[in-house]
């Protein structure tokens, strides 16, 4: 039998950086289990690659404050991009919020985070209609990186120093005696191991109940339409993003007449469908109509969409850290959030296995004993 002290379930962008910051801190017998044949084929490689510190917890706040700083000095060019998020309010109570978000943003250290006018939107993002905008808020620092190329560059770390990355291997249990962590089954076999870092995604429910553990969290399609426009785009458009709905949109990268648009349907139900529906091209079509010609004067570009799957939390908080059994733990839950936190994500899985608790940041408000005790975070930006 197969043996190894640290098995990472999922080699996505999150149990990569999992692996990376382990290693990093010396840890060498780490196996990092990927069922696809190539990385990047879950919810990495469908990812539209933002990152921004606008949140309203200040826990998200600073794990975006990490994680930007991370990317931007990298010696890895992942492509972080400083194009700026710009929330737009259509309401006065909306407006109010992200205000106060502002406020907090600025008390925890954001820099060149800023509110808008709606005069002040408008010069910025030509040719949007502005009429039911109250005001906003824009941040420098929010941008863009390629989720591909994080991934790439955390598992390359990780397996320089000496972590074993196995494709093509199905986890189908977690197996445990006396409230411990004992192996993991998978299709090549059994393999030993004193942890597990649950780094599925979307997937890891099913194998979290394995183990006894009830994680909650559901998998929600998230379709993203790419178009192409004969003109180009206004000059640095930044992400953009409707507070009220959750419609945004972005310029692809390297382009300058491509776009994405993005919306969280309510109408969606939890499903691991992962197709393409048309019948959502066209609900997104009508509100990108509604906001500015030069979105809804588009082609779609069927072949560029992307259909991933979030991994949704009760409260769209991360899940973090350990649970009732011993060397379990957990790296989920991330409501769209896991690949700009991941730097973030990985440094506290790596303190939280090597040293009991992670002391770069207080993430204990993201434990998963948080929902048996009632305590649920709040955020209301998130798309």
């Amino acid at each position: 039998m197969r043996k190894a002290e640290i098995v990472i379930i999922g080699g996505g962008v999150v149990g990569a950086s999992v692996a990376f910051h382990l290693t990093e801190r010396g840890a060498k017998d780490v196996l990092i289990l990927e069922t696809q044949p190539v990385q990047g084929k879950g919810s990495t490689g469908a990812a539209t690659g933002g990152v921004r510190s606008q949140f309203e917890t200040d826990v998200n706040i600073l794990m975006s404050l990490y994680s930007i700083d991370f990317f931007r000095n990298w010696e890895i060019d992942c492509g972080y991009e400083p194009r700026g998020y710009l929330f737009f309010a259509t309401t006065d109570e909306q407006f109010e919020y992200l205000k106060t978000n502002v406020e907090k943003q600025h008390r925890i250290g954001v820099k060149g985070v800023e509110v808008m006018t709606c005069d002040e939107i408008a010069k910025r993002i030509p040719g949007m209609n502005c009429d039911d905008i109250v005001g906003g808020s824009f941040g420098a620092t929010d941008g863009f990186i390629d989720p591909l190329a994080v991934m790439r560059g955390f598992a390359k770390g990780a397996i320089a120093r000496g972590a074993r990355l196995e494709f093509d291997s199905n986890v189908t249990g977690i197996e445990t005696h006396g409230g411990e962590v004992t192996a993991v089954a998978t299709n090549n076999g059994t393999i030993e191991c004193d942890n597990v870092v649950l780094c599925a995604g979307a997937w890891a429910k099913a194998l979290a109940a394995t183990a006894g553990i009830d994680l909650p969290v559901e998998p929600m399609r998230r379709q993203i339409v790419w178009a192409r426009s004969e003109s180009p785009l206004p000059e640095d458009l930044p992400m953009v993003i409707d507070l009220g709905s959750g419609f945004h949109f972005r310029p692809a990268k390297d382009t300058t007449n491509e776009l994405m648009f993005a919306y969280p349907d309510p109408d969606e139900q939890p499903s691991f469908d992962t197709s393409l529906d048309d019948n959502f091209v066209q609900k997104i079509r009508e509100r990108a109509r509604q906001r500015a010609p030069f979105l809804y004067e588009t082609e779609v570009v069927r072949e560029k969409c992307r259909v991933g799957l979030y991994e949704n939390s009760p409260d769209h908080h991360a899940i973090l850290g350990g649970c009732g059994v011993d060397g379990l733990y957990f790296a989920n839950g991330f409501s769209g959030h896991g690949v700009m936190h991941s730097p973030a994500t990985g440094r506290a899985l790596s303190e939280i296995i090597l040293d009991g608790k992670a002391n770069f940041l207080d993430v204990s408000c993201l434990s998963i004993d948080r929902f048996e005790r009632g305590e649920l975070l709040r955020e209301t930006a998130f798309i």
